[in-house]
Order: C-alpha cells, then structure tokens, then sequence
C-alpha cells in the first residue's frame, strides 16, 4: 500500500518569526523581485495552504525571509480517512442492503 504525502505549509509562522505580522508585508518585497501580486493574492498566499506555487515566488519567498525550504514547507503524512464502523461479527455496521424506496404520491380516493 503506498503512502500518501501532505504537506503544511508554514509562511505565516516564518512571517511571524521575522516581525512581519501582515499579508502586505510581503507586497513591496515581492515588487522588488519584479512579481507582481494583488492584495488578495498575497493573502491567499499567506492564509491559505497554495496547491500550485510558482518556484519564482517560492524563491522569492525564501530570499525575502532569508529561510529555507523546509522551514516553509514541512512533509506531513496524509490524514487517514474515518473508518466505516464495524459490527463484531467483521460486517460493516449500519443499514446493510436496506434502501429507500421512492415516494408514491396519488390522489384521494385513487
């Protein structure tokens, strides 16, 4: 069975760490590396985990909190999903092959 990989992604925790405590902190710094990102692209960036990350502006990044990769990105084991309950007897608890029928509807007196 093969593992699956995760990621969390740190940046706000490393802004914080160097005294930058807003996602506009990171605005000028980026300009000055010729990468232009909105207001609310920097703070998607910084708030949200990214999925897609240009390697410019991870370089960017690193070079702007003078860090390095893994302080931003740090390998984490994928959660497991929730396990079905099961009965004692190894079945899967819960309404087995019961299924809901569709409602008929009719008239009165039909």
């Amino acid at each position: 069975m093969t593992r699956k990989l995760d990621y969390r992604w740190n940046l706000r925790q490393v802004m914080a760490s160097r005294g930058m405590f807003q996602t506009t902190d990171l605005i000028g710094p980026l300009a000055g590396r010729e990468i232009k990102l909105s207001s609310s692209q920097v703070y998607r960036l910084v708030t949200e985990r990214p999925e897609r990350l240009s390697l410019k502006v991870l370089m960017a990044l690193l070079d702007i909190l003078e860090c390095t990769m893994e302080d931003l990105i740090e390998p984490a084991a994928a959660a497991k999903p929730a396990r079905k309950a099961r009965t004692a007897s190894g079945d899967e608890a819960g309404v087995g092959s019961l299924r809901p029928r569709r409602a008929r509807i009719t008239k009165d007196g039909s």
